[in-house]
């Protein structure tokens, strides 16, 4: 039996920007993300793991800076020193889209730090090549599309012709690996990439490039005893119930509010041929609370919105985003210092507010303004914007009769005092 750790999808210096810590000078968000993936090689330590994969995306840059690589390097180095082979698969964050450039992984290939393994281009690995593990593993990086394009005969076919003529390319290169096992030995296939039918969450905002996707049937093949797979950030199971487990673990930290309900992983996997295992263990990360309140009421706005808010207690150390909805006209109702005065224990507090402007007046279907007499403009006017503390028939009423006096020439005094 083998035992596997599987997460992916690190981006460790995703969130560079906010308070920094006194001590290391990063970030305290950067933190966040180091402590997830300092649980993840805890784990792998404690649960005496033979191999963790990495499926991609230590960073969101291309070009981290060194800070981020040393940072990255520790946790790297605790596994290599203590005997755990380590497979980091190539994800799009990771690989420049110029040919010939080096790779933000190219240091571990380059220094052939001992316990390591950098998957940069498709391969299959035997035992030999996994310090003598009893297992094969198939290794799919992110595939650079300017130099499959290049190989590609038809340089002028359009970008669909082009998309699916490089998703066979890439089917074909795993049937090629699967062909190659050996029977006896258990598979892991290995990819940063999309499978189709995957549900995506909010990590279409720091996407690099474009996807290339797998069908469901490549990656639930039954020669193969488990799929660890990066690139996606909501946890899931594209094969639950099925042969094998097909495992997107999920990012190790939240990005931000649009992930607020993933679930963020790593997992254990126990295999054996023709029989896997696993365990999805929850990261903890940072909390986060998002809140929505629409104001339909005029009645004392400003307390509206600030009973929409946990308590201080929920509050203190998460990320809190309030979005208010109200009409425009009350905007001045809005007393901002005071909200943030009260979300002040939250870690960051984001308040979004969204006035809603009056709907455009309308005329009649057909009708012209020309055509329109001054008393019939104003009651489409007074219905489309009806008055705060008057009734809007009193006031048609006035109108009609001051619009007469207009053209009589004397004033009805009496009925303006009154009003």
């Amino acid at each position: 039996m083998i035992r596997l750790l599987h997460f992916a999808d690190a981006h460790i210096d995703l969130a560079r920007h906010g308070r920094r810590d006194s001590q290391s000078g990063l970030p305290l968000r950067v933190l966040d993300f180091l402590n997830s993936l300092d649980t993840i090689v805890d784990a792998a330590i404690s649960e005496k793991a033979d191999l963790v994969i990495f499926a991609g995306d230590a960073y969101r840059d291309r070009q981290p800076a060194p800070t981020y690589q040393r940072e990255w390097g520790k946790r790297i180095q605790r596994l290599s020193s203590n005997n755990i082979l380590t497979l980091m698969v190539i994800g799009n964050h990771d690989i420049s889209p110029a040919l010939g450039r080096a790779h933000t992984l190219q240091e571990f290939e380059t220094l052939q730090v001992p316990n390591t393994l950098v998957i940069d281009r498709p391969v299959l690995l035997k035992p030999a090549d996994l310090n003598g593990l009893p297992l094969q593993v198939i290794g799919i990086p992110w595939l650079n599309r300017s130099g499959l394009v290049s190989s590609l005969a038809d340089g002028g076919a359009d970008a669909e012709t082009v998309d699916s003529q490089l998703e066979d390319t890439l089917t074909r290169i795993i049937e090629e690996l699967l062909d190659g096992l050996d029977p006896s030995l258990p598979v892991v296939l290995t990819s940063h990439v999309s499978v189709q039918g995957a549900h995506y969450g909010n990590e279409r905002s720091v996407m690099l490039g474009r996807d290339l996707v797998l069908s469901p049937s490549l990656v639930r093949d039954e020669r193969l005893d488990y799929v660890a797979l990066g690139h996606i950030h909501r946890a899931q199971d594209l094969n639950e119930g099925g042969h094998h487990p097909v495992i997107y673990p999920g990012s190790i930290e939240r990005v931000d509010f649009g992930e607020v309900q993933d679930r963020k992983t790593y997992v254990i996997a126990e295999i054996e041929r023709n029989n896997t295992q696993i365990r999805q263990v929850d990261l903890p990360g940072r909390r986060f609370i998002d809140r929505m309140i629409e104001i339909t009421s005029e009645a004392d706005v400003q307390a509206q919105i600030l009973s929409a808010l946990p308590d201080e207690d929920a509050m203190k150390d998460a990320m809190v985003r309030l979005a208010v909805r109200y009409p425009r006209e009350w905007e001045a109702m809005i007393d901002e210092p005071a909200v943030r005065r009260a979300a002040e224990t939250a870690f960051e507090f984001h308040f979004i507010r969204r006035p809603v402007a009056q709907a455009r007046i309308r005329l009649p279907e057909n009708a012209q303004i020309a055509a329109l007499t001054s008393s019939e403009l104003l009651d489409i006017y007074l219905k489309s914007n009806p008055p705060a503390g008057f009734d809007s028939s009193d006031l048609m009423n006035l109108a009609s009769d001051i619009i007469q006096t207009v053209e009589t020439g004397s004033a009805p005094m009496m009925e303006i005092e009154q009003l």
